[in-house]
């Protein structure tokens, strides 16, 4: 039996990582075929000089039928992939392939433009493009003094 010093941090980090564990799960797909509530879109967020790039993986799902859209520098996509009627009647072993409403939301840096989004789709990979916005340059400032004689 090795001796450690009690630590109450390691045991809060330890169950904030448990209660991270049990909420990750949550959102995601639901096997109840009748009452899917959905899952959550997985993205990867990319950043280079000029423009930040997100990329979503929706396979099978076609560009009309995804929704996208930014508003207060929030971007959102959502979408629905369908299952067939004969997929209720299968027994199946094993399923993961998820179907049923998705969306995901972003709060987007304050250095994008969001103005200048465009999106892309090519084999089930949606691409959203935004441009960074031009930095503002630091100012110099005088220093004014007002001396009396």
């Amino acid at each position: 039996m090795v001796m450690q010093p009690w630590s109450p941090f390691r045991e809060l980090r330890r169950m904030d990582e448990t209660m991270n564990r049990l909420w990750r799960g949550f959102g995601r797909f639901t096997p109840d075929i009748e009452g899917a509530e959905g899952w959550t879109l997985p993205l990867d967020v990319i950043e280079q000089d000029d423009k930040v790039l997100i990329r979503a993986s929706v396979p099978g799902v076609k560009p009309d039928e995804l929704d996208i859209s930014i508003e207060d520098n929030v971007l959102t996509i959502k979408g629905a992939t369908s299952t067939s009627e004969d997929m209720v009647e299968e027994h199946y072993r094993l399923r993961e392939r998820r179907f049923g409403s998705f969306h995901r939301t972003l709060r987007l840096p304050e250095s994008v433009n969001s103005d200048g989004a465009d999106t892309h789709y090519e084999h089930g990979v949606l691409t959203v493009s935004l441009p960074k916005a031009e930095a503002k340059k630091a100012r110099r400032l005088t220093i004014n003094t007002h001396s009396q004689n």
